[in-house]
């Protein structure tokens, strides 16, 4: 995608979310995008960042890694890991990253804050929630949300802002609405039972039900492709 192609795919992506934040009755602020960079090069990156992207979604720790050496001199840009985490990932997650979505075990979560940098504030937590019980999908299961919550909300090092879902994808605005609907509930029992935490996150929506999840409440949503095109092969 060249640089010009970039500058229109990102100005339709927020106007996107402009539309569908007026649709839902929302005020324009009140959500934001998060381009999710996986396979892309530091290039586009940059390009994106000067034209006034700051907040990135990687998957591969290795690739982000050496993305962020490449992009260092850019002032304000924040990273978040969106994809699978595995123990031996978690120092380098908490050393480098901003946001972690993926968080959907208490050992996880315990390592993170352990190695979190002293020097760096707090590593913003989403937890992962297998919103449609899916075999195949990480994810705490809805059922066992609220004492994971609990939990990671006491580790010194995090700060659990919010919930993360990829539902199971429908054809249907209705449909697509249902376990979007799930999650935002999920997260105001948890506002319930978790009142001094700060949950002002929802992580949900992409390419194709980004109005749904708008609809739903999110605050994050995560557009890779139609930002920069399709994904290239690793």
């Amino acid at each position: 995608m060249t640089e010009i192609a970039l500058d229109t795919s990102l100005a339709s992506a927020r106007e996107r979310l402009t539309r569908a934040l007026d649709a839902a009755g929302r005020p324009h602020d009140d959500a934001r995008l998060l381009a999710v960079s996986k396979t892309k090069p530091a290039l586009m990156i940059r390009q994106a960042w000067q034209l006034g992207q700051r907040e990135f979604g990687e998957n591969y720790l290795q690739e982000a890694l050496d993305k962020q050496a490449d992009l260092a001199d850019l002032d304000g840009i924040v990273w978040h890991f969106i994809g699978p985490l595995q123990s031996n990932k978690t120092r380098a997650v908490a050393e480098h990253f901003d946001w972690v979505h993926s968080v959907d075990r208490l050992k996880i979560a315990r390592r993170l804050s352990e190695q979190r940098p002293e020097t760096l504030g707090p590593l913003n937590i989403c937890l992962q929630v297998n919103i449609s019980r899916e075999e195949s999908k990480a994810g705490v299961m809805p059922k066992a949300l609220g004492e994971l919550a609990a939990a990671v909300a006491e580790l010194p090092r995090l700060r659990l802002r919010g919930l993360m879902a990829i539902p199971a994808p429908a054809e249907t605005l209705d449909a697509q609405r249902k376990p979007l609907a799930a999650l935002r509930e999920a997260q105001e029992a948890l506002k319930q039972a978790l009142p001094e935490t700060p949950l002002d996150t929802l992580s949900m929506g992409m390419s194709d039900d980004l109005e749904a999840a708008i609809l739903e409440g999110a605050t994050l949503v995560r557009l890779g492709t139609a930002i920069f095109g399709a994904r290239n092969p690793r």
